[in-house]
C-alpha cells in the first residue's frame, strides 16, 4: 500500500459481518470509498487510477 506510507490515510471494513455491505461489494473488493464525497472506485484499478480518484 504505498499510498498509504505516503500518509493516505485508510479504513479497513470487514463486510462479511454485513448481509448489505456483502451484497453491494462481494464482486468488487477492493473498493475505496471517500469520505468527503462518497465517490467509490472499485477492483480493478491501478495506482494511477487511484491518484486520479483521490484528485
Amino acid at each position: 500500500m504505498p499510498l498509504v506510507e505516503h500518509g493516505l490515510m485508510v479504513e479497513l471494513v470487514d463486510i462479511a459481518d454485513d448481509e448489505t455491505w456483502f451484497e453491494a461489494y462481494s464482486l468488487r473488493i477492493p473498493v475505496l470509498r471517500r469520505v468527503d464525497t462518497g465517490a467509490e472506485l472499485g477492483w480493478p484499478f491501478s495506482a494511477d487510477e487511484v491518484v486520479a480518484f483521490l484528485r
